[in-house]
């Protein structure tokens, strides 16, 4: 049997996550932790996270995870969710500016910047989009993933986010979203694959990500 490792850096209920995985799969023993030696040692892993990246960046440092993060996205099959996309990149507007891990090319910006600037009004009510962007929104395919299996185009799921990522390099989007703006909801760079969206949280489709998740070695489409 393979190990999944969920990553537990403080930001979250992690009991739904590690239920939606055992749900859609029998040969996975899955565990939550926040050991570095057992992140080094799974043979895949999730970072989910919510809240703000300044503390979730924090926790990485002060748990010793940091290293064991970095080597796992660079080694396995590794899965990123909401938080757990954001810090995979450059860096951070949120909390006056976050430096992040960097493993991803791009910068992650605030929705509320956007309003501020005009960006983010309806194009139908002339209103301003809510804030958090909270609730069902489609995502648009980039590109073939094998994460993608079973998935329709411009298949709904769910988010719940303040803060957005801009990616740098447009080969890294799996998956866009429309909320006022065009911004990336899901990113893939050889054995990496973060979503902005919760998948635990986004019924028959989300399940179906994760079944692909634990199937996958972590190669390309």
């Amino acid at each position: 049997m393979s190990k999944t490792i969920i990553v537990d850096v403080g930001t979250g209920n992690l009991h739904s996550m590690q239920k939606a995985i055992e749900h859609v799969s029998e040969r996975e023993t899955v565990r939550v932790t926040s050991e570095p030696d057992a992140v080094v040692r799974a043979d895949r892993v999730i970072l989910p996270g919510q809240g703000a990246i300044g503390s979730c960046m924090q926790a990485l440092d002060s748990q010793g995870l940091r290293q064991a993060v970095l080597e796992a996205a660079t080694s396995k099959p590794f899965l990123g969710i909401c938080l757990g996309l954001q810090v995979l990149y450059g860096a951070s507007d949120e909390d006056g500016g976050t430096v992040a891990l960097g493993v991803l090319d791009g910068h992650v910006r605030g929705f509320a910047a956007q309003a501020d600037s005009g960006h983010m009004n309806d194009l139908l009510t002339g209103h301003p989009f809510k804030i958090p962007h909270m609730g069902w929104n489609q995502v648009h395919q980039r590109n073939e993933h094998p994460l993608w299996r079973d998935i329709d185009q411009d298949t709904r799921f769910y988010f719940v986010h303040s803060y957005y990522v801009d990616s740098a390099q447009v080969a890294d989007v799996a998956g866009a979203t429309e909320y006022g703006i065009t911004f990336t909801s899901a990113a893939a760079r050889e054995n990496i694959f973060a979503v902005q969206f919760h998948p635990e949280k986004s019924q028959h489709a989300g399940l179906t990500l994760l079944r692909n998740f634990v199937n996958w070695d972590g190669g390309a489409p």
